[in-house]
C-alpha cells in the first residue's frame, strides 16, 4: 500500500488539482513558447473569445479567468504589445475598456486550435462521457464553494 493509498479523498484529490495544473501549466507553456504567447494569455484570449456576447471589460474577464483586475490588464498590455489585442473604450461607459481580439490574434489562436484536439484526445483519453459529466458537475460544485471561501474571506 503506497502513502498515497492512506489519504482520504478529498485530501488526495485537492493534491491532484495541484498537481495537474502545475503539469498542465508546464505542458502547455511549452506548446506555447512556440507562439510567442504565455498559458495566461491564450487563456484570457479564450475568455475574452468566448463567454460574452460582446468584447468584455477587463473586469469581467478577471472575474470568468477567477484572476485580479491588475493581473488582467497586465497580460492584456502583453497581448496589445504583440498586436495581437486591442482596448476599446466602452460606448455608453467611458470609464469601462473592453478587451477585443485583433485579425492578428485571431489568426493565432486559429494555428493554435488546430492543436488543441489532438491534445484533448490524448488528454481525456480513456474517460467515459458519463465520467467527464461527473468530473464536471463536481468542478462546477467546487467553483461555487471556491467563490463562496472568497467572498467570506472579503467580508472578514
Amino acid at each position: 500500500m503506497s502513502r498515497l493509498d492512506l489519504l482520504s479523498d478529498t485530501q488526495y484529490l485537492f493534491g491532484a488539482l495541484f498537481v495537474i495544473s502545475n503539469r498542465l501549466d508546464t505542458i502547455l507553456e511549452r506548446e506555447f513558447s512556440r507562439f510567442g504567447v504565455t498559458t495566461k494569455q491564450w487563456f484570457l484570449s479564450i475568455v475574452i473569445d468566448r463567454p460574452f456576447d460582446q468584447p468584455p471589460t477587463i473586469k469581467q474577464a478577471a472575474r470568468v479567468m477567477g484572476s485580479s483586475h491588475q493581473n488582467v490588464k497586465q497580460l492584456a498590455l502583453k497581448l496589445s504589445g504583440k498586436g495581437l489585442l486591442e482596448f476599446e473604450k466602452d460606448k455608453r461607459d467611458t470609464r469601462a475598456t473592453r478587451l477585443k481580439l485583433t485579425p492578428k490574434g485571431r489568426a493565432l489562436w486559429e494555428r493554435v486550435r488546430a492543436r488543441r484536439d489532438p491534445f484533448y484526445e490524448r488528454l481525456f483519453d480513456g474517460i467515459s462521457e458519463q465520467e467527464l459529466k461527473t468530473v464536471r458537475n463536481v468542478m462546477e460544485k467546487l467553483l461555487i464553494n471556491l467563490e463562496t471561501i472568497d467572498h467570506r474571506e472579503e467580508n472578514i
